[in-house]
C-alpha cells in the first residue's frame, strides 16, 4: 500500500485529530477488557531481569493502585499474541549498505519467536506497507531482498502509516525500525509523530546506523531515542554495518524478556483524558521500561 504525496497532509491532520479526540484503551483479548502494558525490567547495569512474578509488580494509575489481573512473561503460550512490524529505510543513502541491512533484517525475522503476522514497511520518498501471515514468510523475505535504495527519507510518514494500520490489533504490537539518517521528506512533523506514538499501543525499537551522519549525529540519536522511549522501547546505535546483527540480537532479547500486565482500570471517566501510569518492581535495584500512560475512553457529551 502506498501513501500518495497529495493526501499525506490531510492524513497527518486526520491521524493527529484521531489520536487526541477519540483515544481508546489499549487492550488484550483475555475475556474482559483490560488496560495492558508490556514491560522490560532492568537492573542497575541495564541488564534484563527475568524470573519476576506478578507479586513483584505494582501498578498505579493517576495515583491509585490497580489490581493486576493478567500476567505473563516472555513469548510462551500464556503471552498475548504478538504482531510484529519491520520498518526498513530504503532511501538513496542506504545504497552502499542495503544488501547487508536486508540480510540482517531477514536473519532477525528467522530468529524471531512465532508472531501472528509480520508487517513490512519499506520507505523512501513514498511508503509501502504489506502485512504477511506466518505462512507467507518466504514472500516477505523475497520482498525485502528485492527492494532497491532510492529517493528521500519519509521516516515520520512511514511511522504514521504503520500506526494507522496497527490500530485495533489484539495482543501486543512491536515495531522494529531501521534507518541510517533523519527525516527529509515527510508531511508529518516530529511532534505530530510523537503524539501518534503516545496514543498508540505499539512498542518501538529503533536501530540507527548513523556512521555517516556527521555533525547531525547527536540530534538524530536524540530523535530516535524519543521515538522509542515514548512507547516504552529502546534505541540502539551500531558503530558500523558489522554491528547490525548485534543490534537486532539486543532487540530480540528485549522482545523475549518482556512482562505483560493487564488490569481493569478503576477510573470511570469517559472524557478521553491522559491517564498517568507508574509501573514499579518492589525488589530493590530494579526499574522498568514501559509506557507512561494512555488516553482513556472518550464519549461525546450526551452521546
Amino acid at each position: 500500500m502506498r501513501a500518495p504525496r497529495h493526501w499525506l497532509g490531510l492524513f497527518a491532520c486526520v491521524l493527529v485529530c484521531a489520536a487526541w479526540r477519540w483515544p481508546e484503551q489499549p487492550r488484550f483479548s483475555t475475556g474482559v477488557d483490560l488496560t495492558t502494558f508490556s514491560v522490560s525490567a532492568v537492573d542497575r547495569r541495564g541488564g534484563l531481569v527475568t524470573g519476576l512474578t506478578r507479586e513483584d509488580f505494582e501498578v498505579i494509575e493517576d495515583g491509585k493502585a490497580q489490581a493486576i489481573e493478567f500476567f505473563a512473561h516472555g513469548d510462551g503460550a500464556a503471552a498475548p499474541p504478538m504482531h510484529v512490524g519491520l520498518m526498513v529505510d530504503a532511501s538513496g543513502s542506504m545504497e552502499r549498505g542495503m544488501k547487508l541491512a536486508q540480510g540482517a533484517a531477514i536473519k532477525f525475522l528467522n530468529l524471531l519467536p512465532n508472531a501472528a503476522d509480520i508487517t513490512l514497511v519499506d520507505f523512501d520518498t513514498q511508503v509501502r506497507i504489506t502485512r504477511y501471515p506466518q505462512r507467507d514468510f518466504p514472500r516477505l523475505v523475497e520482498r525485502i531482498r528485492q527492494r532497491k535504495a532510492d529517493g528521500f527519507t519519509a521516516l515520520y510518514d512511514a511511522l504514521g502509516t504503520y500506526l494507522d494500520g496497527a490500530d485495533g490489533q489484539d495482543g501486543r504490537t512491536v515495531l522494529v525500525m531501521y534507518t541510517d539518517g533523519g527525516d527529509t521528506r515527510s508531511a508529518l512533523s516530529f511532534s505530530e509523530t510523537l503524539n501518534l506514538l503516545k496514543a498508540s499501543n505499539v512498542t518501538v525499537y529503533a536501530i540507527g546506523l548513523l556512521e555517516h551522519a556527521g555533525s547531525a549525529r547527536l540530534q538524530l540519536q536524540m530523535t530516535l531515542r524519543q521515538i522509542a522511549e515514548v512507547t516504552g522501547g529502546q534505541a540502539f546505535f551500531p558503530s558500523g554495518m558489522d554491528d547490525i546483527d548485534g543490534a537486532y540480537d539486543k532487540v530480540l532479547a528485549e522482545i523475549t524478556s518482556q512482562y505483560h500486565l493487564g488490569y481493569q482500570s478503576t477510573a470511570t471517566s469517559t472524557n478521553g483524558a491522559w491517564r498517568k501510569v507508574e509501573i514499579k518492581v518492589k525488589r530493590p535495584g530494579i526499574r522498568v521500561r514501559s509506557r507512561q500512560g494512555y488516553f482513556g475512553p472518550y464519549k461525546p457529551p450526551g452521546g
